[in-house]
């Protein structure tokens, strides 16, 4: 798979809010699809899985099993890749452009 194809596929399964909703359940510990069921209770089962599965072929999570329990990893690396690539080159700009500014009001 291309980096584009890769970064496409990170930001289809960015662009649903119930799979943001799971990744920020991760952000602290990895939980298992039964805590990750009981945040989105608004969903069943089959529909959680399913958006697992889209964050998982997105690289956004790592899969563990422990014997009947499957536990779900936060893999920061795709969001980091978003960041480096369509973030990081505008933060850079306003942040010169911050510091020019205070120059010239403080100095």
């Amino acid at each position: 798979m291309s980096n584009a194809d890769y970064l496409d596929t990170v930001f289809k399964a960015l662009a649903n809010p119930a799979r943001r909703r799971l990744l920020d359940a991760l952000k602290n510990r990895p939980l298992t699809t039964g805590q990750l069921c009981e945040v989105e209770d608004g969903l069943d089962r089959c529909t959680v899985m399913q958006h697992l599965k889209a964050l998982e072929a997105a690289d956004l999570i790592i899969v563990r099993r422990e014997g009947r329990e499957r536990w779900n990893h936060l893999n920061a690396g795709p969001i980091k890749a978003v960041h480096d690539r369509w973030l990081a080159p505008y933060t850079r700009g306003a942040v010169s452009k911050l510091a020019e500014l205070k120059e010239r009001v403080e100095g």
